[in-house]
């Protein structure tokens, strides 16, 4: 069994540098498939019973996940 985690995800500034990352960290190639498209989003992280509060000033980064292909995906 793999210590790999199920999925990765990887926040990029710029859609290319995000896009590019299947290829430059040889994901096929470690099992995993790109979940989704690449969009930009907005992070927020909630403590206990206090509002969400914005992670990286509020900034829009892409997000890029991948995920472990299963045997059904070979």
């Amino acid at each position: 069994m793999s210590d790999d985690p199920e999925r990765i995800t990887i926040l990029a500034h710029e859609f290319t540098a995000a896009a590019l990352e299947f290829h430059r960290g040889r994901m096929a190639e470690r099992g995993y498939r790109m979940e989704g498209s690449i969009t930009p989003r907005t992070f927020k992280m909630i403590e206990g019973l206090n509002a969400p509060t914005d992670l990286f000033d509020g900034a829009p980064l892409f997000a890029v996940t991948f995920v472990k292909r299963d045997e059904s995906d070979r």
